[in-house]
């Protein structure tokens, strides 16, 4: 027999000022369903999820859970019918013990109304003895890893007896290991009976954990697929609107001269021993597990972080006591992981953080040339595919993947010799992916050095010349493009040892 629908939501319609965010979308959910909602950013995933949380309400549609109608009109709502969302940016309050966390607006009173700690720490750890954490409910969350807050937002969720749980890209900040054990926990929920909307655009994880795939794009439904009848590329063209014909453009070139040249670099807390050579046109790939002191490497040579021991040379110049205005005056530019903290100023415009580090070009004494600075914007939007209405639009009202292009033309601008792009693509959709990897091509194709610190190990094997992979702040091993396999990179990732002598 089959499985009975959790969740009907039928031609939900919803619209902002000057925006038709969702066109008559349905979505279906069944008991004990792990179903994924695939689309680029912009395409009203999270809007269809806000109006089943309750944050908004649609303007028009139907919900019904369980077969019944139901009316979303706050979060409360969505938690009296049995819905939880757990956001990518968790929402727990980091000085308060997990039992506080989970408990947290509906304290349990004593017969006397005072705040029933034995009891609420007592339900606590049984619920997220559920999801699989072994720790006292009075632990304070701040104490707490990033996968260990998840856990306990799910037990949050599972505490409001929620049958319908969203999960918006769970495993964004976890290493291998631990989304192993998330993914453990989902099917523990799935065999409770609880159906599990999973928003992920790690490809390779829906064909893991997911039952049925639901494709969005433009604020539409587009297809459902059962994950087992469908593949990357069916999925991909159905997300843009057309086949990706090179997903991963590489064109594969001779590396020219060395560029840069790190010697023994050391510091006193993370890094160990660290030595390689980086050429012209090349992309060297860093591999590893998450804390394996990869970013903390590029930090180092750029600058923003200070070493103790060993020598960095850019274009055979050795940098001492450098600063990252030295290393930038060098030809070397640096694109962090985290765009919104590291990288652009989201209340700003579009040109604004494009040319911020170009000032000197625009600017002289206290004459500004607005032409000159909206002619820089205009090239990189151009140049990088940047969907925007206009170069005056706010940064913060963009995909996070014309986000990332922005932040990359940001350093662009700068002219580098060498680029060096930490997780360049985490959290951009397919078709912005796709644009990313063209633009990186066309860099090393330029002769610009590009160093790529990925956790996507279909991205570094598809996009490196070579791979060196760290762990513990050590260079365990550096696999060349003919002998590239996840296995390889992975037993480099795990295990002691390796090469530390590269070149």
């Amino acid at each position: 027999m089959e499985t009975e629908n959790l969740l009907k939501m039928t031609e939900i319609d919803k619209r902002f000022p000057g925006v038709h965010a969702l066109k008559k979308v349905s979505f279906q959910l069944k008991t004990g369903e792990v179903h994924a909602l695939l689309g680029e950013n912009g395409a009203g995933k999270s809007t269809l999820m806000n109006i089943l949380g309750g944050v908004f309400p649609a303007d028009s549609g139907r919900i019904e859970i369980k077969g019944k109608p139901v009316s979303i009109e706050k979060v409360s709502d969505a938690q009296k019918h049995g819905v939880a969302v757990i956001h990518q940016e968790l929402v727990l309050v980091p000085h308060m013990t997990i039992a506080e966390n989970v408990f947290m607006g509906r304290e349990p009173k004593t017969r006397w109304g005072t705040v029933d700690t034995a009891f609420m720490e007592r339900e606590a750890e049984r619920m997220i003895r559920r999801v699989g954490l072994e720790l006292p409910a009075c632990t304070i969350v701040g104490s707490l890893s990033v996968a260990q807050q998840q856990m306990v937002e799910i037990a949050k969720a599972l505490s409001l007896k929620a049958n319908i749980l969203v999960m918006d890209e769970p495993t964004s900040s976890l290493t291998e290991k631990e989304v192993q054990v998330l993914f453990q926990i989902v099917n523990r929920l799935k065999k409770e009976g609880v159906g599990i909307i999973y928003i992920s655009h790690r490809m390779s994880e829906l064909f893991e954990i997911t039952d049925r795939i639901t494709v969005m794009r433009d604020g539409m439904y587009i297809e459902t697929k059962l994950t087992k009848e469908t593949d990357t590329d069916e999925l991909v063209a159905l997300m843009v609107g057309r086949k990706l014909e090179n997903y991963y453009t590489r064109n594969y070139r001779k590396p020219g001269k060395v560029t840069l040249e790190v010697r023994n670099l050391g510091d006193r807390y993370k890094l160990k021993n660290i030595s390689f050579l980086a050429r012209e046109g090349e992309i060297l790939g860093f591999s590893g597990l998450i804390g394996a002191g990869r970013s903390e490497l590029m930090q180092a040579i750029v600058g923003l972080e200070p070493y103790t021991e060993g020598t960095v040379l850019i274009s055979g110049k050795e940098q001492k006591g450098h600063s990252y205005q030295d290393t930038l005056k060098q030809g070397l530019a640096f694109v962090p992981e985290d765009r919104k903290k590291q990288g652009l100023i989201l209340i700003n415009s579009v040109a604004f953080n494009l040319t911020i580090t170009v000032l000197k070009e625009f600017i002289h004494g206290v004459a500004v040339s607005q032409k000159k600075e909206e002619g820089i914007a205009e090239r990189s939007i151009e140049n990088l595919r940047i969907k925007v209405s206009g170069h005056n639009q706010i940064a913060g009202n963009l995909s996070g993947g014309n986000q990332q292009k922005i932040l990359i033309g940001k350093w662009l601008a700068t002219n580098p010799k060498i680029l060096i792009v930490d997780e360049p693509t985490r959290g951009v959709d397919v078709g912005a992916k796709a644009d990313i990897y063209a633009i990186i091509d066309g860099l090393a194709a330029k002769g610009i050095t590009i160093i790529m610190v990925s956790s996507d190990l279909n991205e570094i094997m598809n996009m490196c010349d070579r791979v060196i992979v760290m762990k513990n702040g050590r260079i365990t091993g550096e696999v060349s493009r003919e002998e590239l396999s996840q296995e390889r990179i992975m037993q480099y990732a795990t295990d002691e040892g390796g090469k530390t002598d590269h070149v």
